[in-house]
């Protein structure tokens, strides 16, 4: 693959199905990741920030999949803007966690790493995309 662009496929081929982004395939994982470090949250958290973090996290390769499946390249930018945005609240709810002591700063670095990793991902995506429209 050309150097720096895993996203250059998106530009430069056609992607038959979001299962082929790997932003896609990242965020996914990063869902697993979050759902393992939620499982030990207390009880009175089943509803609350567990449900939050858990729900955050399936909106980020939900969002990707929608709009890499929408008709326009306008619709899928706007899915990949949710998609950061749920982004940002899962870190947002991984340092919640850290405060009140369900995790450790150890616990959540692994996802942090991953988080700022994809973010980084969406973002080039997305300039790849505004630079093709």
């Amino acid at each position: 693959m050309v150097a720096g662009g895993w996203w250059l496929v998106v530009v430069t081929e056609t992607v038959r199905n979001y299962k082929e982004l790997r932003v896609w395939q990242g965020a996914m994982d990063l869902v697993e990741k979050l759902y393992g470090l939620s499982a030990s949250f207390p009880p009175e958290e089943n509803y609350g920030l567990r449900s939050q973090i858990r729900r955050a996290a399936v909106s980020i390769p939900s969002n990707i999949a929608e709009g890499q499946s929408r008709a326009s390249t306008k619709e899928f930018l706007n899915h990949l803007s949710i998609a950061q945005a749920s982004l940002a609240e899962v870190e947002t709810q991984l340092e919640i966690s850290v405060r009140l002591k369900y995790l450790t700063a150890e616990q959540v670095t692994a996802a942090v790493t991953a988080i700022q990793k994809l973010g980084k991902q969406i973002h080039a995506l997305r300039n790849a995309l505004e630079a093709r429209k």
